[in-house]
């Protein structure tokens, strides 16, 4: 009905924003982030809480935080439910529209696991896009968020940048790990 659609929104936002913050946290750990950055520390204060309960039952698996990936699974899936509960027939995964409506338990729990694969590619692909901007803007400054940016760029630009080397002081990488990411 009439209010379907802003409490389609209002969950959607919820839920992505917390499932975002708990994946941050399983990469900035990943990838060996400075866990004394303020935005760090902001985004490990908000998801204590249920990771602490979590690690009681789910074990670290060679040393990397299991129940982080755990929870933002939990997360999708009881997202999707509860859309699904209000008649909710499709979501957007990635550039895919994927129908919950009609779908097994199974079949849910395969789109669960390809929006947290989905979100993974957005939040590299935002951070190197946000790593070309402050090249540009505000080179050399340095500011919490920059370095949080710099990890989560390294990762899909390392790659491409032993493929591609700087070209006379132009760093093609950027690009091509845009274009990369973005056929997700």
């Amino acid at each position: 009905g009439y209010l379907l659609s802003p409490l389609m929104l209002i969950i959607n936002t919820l839920f992505d924003l917390y499932i975002l913050l708990v994946l941050l946290r399983f990469l900035l750990q990943l990838l060996r982030a400075d866990f004394y950055n303020p935005i760090s520390q902001f985004i490990v204060r908000v998801t204590t809480p249920p990771l602490h309960l979590l690690r009681r039952f789910i074990a670290s698996v060679a040393g990397q935080d299991t129940a982080s990936i755990v929870l933002c699974l939990l997360l999708i899936y009881g997202k999707f439910l509860l859309l699904r509960a209000l008649s909710v027939k499709a979501v957007h995964i990635g550039s895919a529209i994927a129908p919950i409506g009609g779908v097994s338990y199974l079949g849910l729990f395969v789109f669960t696991i390809a929006d947290l694969i989905a979100l993974t590619l957005t939040v590299f692909l935002v951070a190197v896009i946000i790593e070309v901007i402050l090249s540009w803007v505000s080179p050399g400054h340095y500011n919490p968020v920059i370095g949080l940016v710099h990890r989560l760029a390294e990762p899909p630009l390392k790659p491409v940048r032993k493929l591609i080397p700087p070209l006379g002081g132009l760093d093609l990488s950027p690009l091509f790990a845009t274009i990369t990411l973005s056929c997700h």
